[in-house]
């Protein structure tokens, strides 16, 4: 049984109200969310999914309810390297804080788009050919190989080498300067995309490579494309709120990735061996929540000497080691000084200059 229409109609209402409000209310507040205010928001996202799971259990029944929190647990989980990727962005282009909230909203929206299509496509494909969970369970082993051999290192992300990034630069017409929250500003009557609808791009662009991992992930503790879609769907509407809760502690989890690596492991070896090992979802979430619960554990008994925070949560006042990122495009997209502004554009260039200077200060 995939849901039902009272499941879906209640499903629909949730997400749709929770981004109004969102978009309508706290939207248009440019500035930092604070530690108390993430914490707050992250813990109304986890308290309606757990609500919903229980709406989940009573209709649909036990298997149904387990494994939405299997798939609901195992994507938090794996939000948290989405989250490293984020932090490296923004520290990489310097967004000021105020800003991060409205770049997360947008690319989470565009996430709650994508991810309906890729499980659309996931569940026509499972249903049709059976070798594609094999497929699936080798892509997360393979996976897990990575995250096993790399799960440790420091990462800097480098726009230059970034496929969308560079494509960004040479396709759209653009100006090299921040203009307050905007993603377009009008100069001599002309749109300009600013670099913050270029970092929007990389962390859409992130989200779609990172769903390639976690799509298939819960596949492999539910085939229920409801189960599937909604649990994927209210943990990365809580992402935004956990990245402002976890930004500046997530170097201390580094156990974290090598737990993850371990749950991949499992959870794909019982993919291509299904036809000759059968796993209950109960043993299946059990072992999530062990192995999570001590991955983070060990990191917090065991943290790393000399260890340091890979940034702050705003990119200006990142570690000295980042560099600035050199967002400039081709110099026939730059406006001639001296052109006429849009009245709009010229009331952010204050603004602007403020996010510039900040982002010099050492």
């Amino acid at each position: 049984m995939s849901g039902n229409p009272t499941l879906w109609a209640i499903f629909a209402a949730i997400i749709v109200v929770m981004l109004a409000l969102d978009l309508g209310l706290f939207g248009k507040r440019n500035r930092e969310m604070s530690l108390r205010e993430a914490l707050i928001r992250s813990g109304i996202w986890i308290s309606i999914a757990a609500l919903f799971n229980g709406g989940v259990y009573l209709w649909l029944g036990e298997q149904a309810g387990l494994e939405f929190t299997a798939a609901y647990l195992l994507e938090e989980a794996l939000s948290v390297d989405n989250l490293f990727v984020f932090v490296l962005i923004f520290t990489a282009f310097r967004v000021a804080p105020a800003h991060q909230h409205r770049v997360l909203f947008w690319g989470i929206l565009g996430a709650v788009i994508l991810r309906g299509i890729f499980i659309g496509v996931g569940v026509a494909l499972v249903s049709r050919f059976h070798w594609v969970m094999i497929g699936f369970g080798l892509l997360l082993l393979y996976t897990a190989y990575k995250l096993f051999r790399g799960g440790d290192e420091d990462e800097e992300f480098n726009p230059d080498k970034n496929i969308a990034f560079r494509s960004f630069r040479r396709l759209v017409r653009s100006v090299p300067d921040f203009h307050g929250s905007k993603f377009f500003v009008r100069i001599d009557g002309k749109s300009y995309a600013t670099p913050l609808l270029a970092v929007l791009v990389l962390v859409e662009t992130s989200d779609v490579l990172f769903a390639l991992d976690s799509i298939p992930a819960v596949f492999g503790v539910s085939n229920n494309p409801f189960v599937v879609y909604t649990s994927n769907i209210f943990a990365i509407l809580g992402l935004r709120s956990m990245y402002f809760l976890l930004a500046g502690v997530m170097h201390k989890f580094r156990f974290l990735k090598t737990g993850l690596a371990v749950i991949l492991a499992f959870i794909g070896g019982k993919m291509v061996l299904e036809a000759y090992v059968h796993v209950s979802i109960g043993l299946s979430l059990g072992f999530i929540a062990v192995v999570l619960a001590g991955s983070i554990i060990a990191s917090l008994l065991i943290p790393a000497k000399d260890e340091a925070p890979l940034s702050t949560i705003g990119g200006a006042e990142s570690l000295s080691k980042t560099r600035a990122m050199d967002f400039a495009p081709p110099r026939s997209q730059i406006p001639k000084k001296g052109g006429k502004r849009d009245e709009k554009s010229s009331e952010d260039e204050g603004s602007s200059k403020d996010i510039r200077e900040q982002g010099k200060s050492p």
